[in-house]
């Protein structure tokens, strides 16, 4: 078996070669074979090229997914950009911001979704090395459709844009995708093609996808899990993708009858929206193979249902950030319930996994410590941040992860707690100092304070502790619709309490612990 390609545009060509008549997506109306898409995205290189984007650049999508997303994509990674992607569920000044950091001079960006035009979102805002808007689906008045930018491919022959292509590197960087934090502003993780195809080549030995499978990808493009674990994955197994745009539990599992769906990661919430459906047996669910969840907590009684009542053979769970290319442990196949359920499994094969105490050295088997870990999967640094990669990557090259977690005698982690603040909104992480930065901006707050609480559909949804200015009025509602204006809706707290003083300790720093 020869070896697999170690660059992105490396990989899809030699898909197109080895089965050009294999599908590669399958969406409503819309049914590309391997061939056709290297085609695509050989014609997004070209009209990439024609518009003068180099080796390096920055190029941002910010759209739901669907297959112009991957070929967009794909066509950034071939010229050798920096693929840049955004949040759909982020408002225009928060993707702004991401527009900004990164230098982006072209965005690819969906016209209407979920009741918004987002190129609108965008004006007004700082993004003063952004060039060209191009818009995928509908567009208004004059703003660059999709098939507009196409036709630009006229300019560039299409031996420059392979030669383009060959040229990129495994050390190249691939794509920049940008991670909240402590410190309140999204910082940009880098990562490159050859570490990020070496752990999705890994990741799907260990989940056991298949040539023949047919994947539904829920999980967002802009997410780890749903590209690299995603449609990058597929390519390297040769299956064919479903992308879903928005996802709604009854509507899914008719696709899963009717397309046959077999392979389907997602978060426990997927799963448990499945089994608290009604009508749920009336569905046929029988092509259901493999199903992949992430380091939430569930009970192995889930997971006793998700075989008994939804049919899957295999279950894993895993384990990663954005900072180690999304992955890092996964479980065994063959693991029992318990196992899956309880833990994230053992550390791929290259990488070094970790719990340490205060002290930096390893605990016990069995003690709660700092989860660090070191390998190929840890990622170049934060684009532009020196600093904070200084404090998250030591000397020694171990990433810290804020995550407290348990090594059992078998290798096997369990999260146990987070370092960090951080909670996470139905699959989504969100850290408390965003979300306090701009509830900061609205005019009648003087401090506010956002923890995490338990919620029954969500996992946990957002409590924001709110001190006003002098003088200053503002209630419940209003502040959650200023909220939604602003922020992305995960983002948005669910719960405000008004109080005429935050908790704090000498230095000034707000106690949380006293308001859990």
């Amino acid at each position: 078996m020869s070896q697999m390609p170690q660059t992105i545009p490396g990989l899809i060509a030699t898909a197109a070669q080895n089965h050009p008549q294999r599908i590669a997506i399958r969406e409503e109306g819309v049914e590309l074979s391997f061939g056709a898409l290297d085609a695509l995205r050989l014609q997004a290189a070209r009209a990439l090229m024609s518009v003068g984007i180099q080796a390096g650049d920055r190029v941002a999508v910010w759209a739901p997914n669907c297959h112009e997303w991957v070929a967009a994509a794909l066509g950034i990674h071939s010229v050798g950009a920096i693929l840049i992607p955004i949040n759909t569920r982020m408002k225009g000044v928060e993707a702004a911001d991401i527009l900004e950091q990164s230098g982006a001079r072209l965005l690819f960006c969906v016209g209407e979704f979920l009741n918004d035009y987002f190129p609108a979102m965008l004006q007004g805002q700082k993004t003063p090395q952004l060039e060209r808007i191009v818009v995928l689906g509908k567009s208004r008045g004059s703003d660059t459709t999709w098939a507009d930018f196409l036709k630009l491919a006229e300019q560039t022959p299409e031996a420059a844009a392979r030669e383009r292509a060959a040229a990129v590197k495994p050390e190249d960087l691939s794509d920049i995708m940008f991670t909240s934090g402590t410190t309140g502003r999204p910082k940009g993780v880098m990562t490159c093609h050859g570490q990020n195809i070496r752990a999705f080549d890994e990741w799907s030995r260990c989940v056991d996808l298949q040539a023949d499978d047919r994947y539904l990808i829920i999980n967002p493009f802009f997410h780890s899990f749903g590209y690299k674990a995603g449609w990058l994955a597929a390519l390297m197994r040769g299956c064919t993708i479903y992308p879903l745009a928005v996802f709604d539990t009854e509507g899914v599992l008719t696709l899963i009858g009717r397309e046959r769906i077999s392979f389907l990661p997602g978060s426990p919430t997927l799963f448990l929206s499945f089994l608290a459906h009604p009508r749920l047996k009336e569905f046929d669910l029988t092509s259901l193979r493999v199903a992949v969840t992430g380091a939430a907590a569930i009970a192995p009684s889930m997971i006793h249902r998700m075989r008994d009542e939804l049919g899957f053979k295999i279950i894993v769970t895993a384990y990663g950030l954005t900072e180690c290319c999304g992955v890092a442990t996964i479980c065994d196949r063959d693991a029992d319930a318990e196992t899956i359920a309880n833990t994230s499994g053992r550390a791929m094969p290259g990488i070094e996994l970790r719990c340490i105490g205060e002290d930096g050295q390893s605990v016990p088997a069995g003690s709660e410590g700092e989860v660090v870990m070191r390998g190929y999967n840890v990622m170049q640094g934060y684009f532009n941040n020196p600093e904070a990669t200084a404090e998250t990557i030591d000397a020694e090259g171990w990433l810290h992860t804020g995550d407290i977690g348990i090594l059992d005698v078998n290798g096997n982690l369990r999260i146990t707690d987070r370092l960090k603040d951080m909670y996470i909104v139905g699959g989504f992480n969100c850290y408390p100092a965003e979300v306090e930065r701009i509830l900061t901006a609205h005019p009648a707050i003087a401090q506010v304070a956002v923890i995490g609480v338990p919620d029954e559909r969500q996992g946990e949804v957002g409590k924001a502790y709110v001190v006003l200015r002098p003088g200053a009025t503002l209630d419940a509602a209003g502040l959650v619709a200023w909220s939604r204006d602003n922020m992305a809706n995960y983002k948005v707290p669910r719960h405000v309490e008004f109080v005429s003083a935050l908790p704090m300790n000498a230095s000034g720093k707000v106690l949380k612990y006293q308001l859990r």
